[in-house]
């Protein structure tokens, strides 16, 4: 599971250095392009505690590209 979470920031790290030196076009729109998905501040909020959860993921093609590429290392690796 740490890997794959791993794997999903490097592959946005790396997609986002990548879409910076990218002429403009399809292929940089391709690795500029993230989607959001989670949700944001919630504040529970009792009398002499509060507790805030947030999350919030971004996705991109290359972070997409790595998750599957650990998992087929797994894969091979173990079986």
């Amino acid at each position: 599971m740490v890997a794959l979470l791993l794997a999903a920031v490097i592959g946005g790290l790396i997609g986002n250095l990548i879409g910076r030196f990218l002429p403009d076009g399809a292929v940089k729109t391709l690795f500029e392009t993230d989607k959001r998905i989670g949700f944001g501040p919630l504040t529970v909020d009792f009398f002499s505690i509060s507790f805030t959860f947030g999350l919030w993921l971004q996705i991109n093609f290359v972070s997409v590209l790595m998750i599957i590429l650990v998992i087929i290392y797994f894969r091979w690796w173990y079986l």
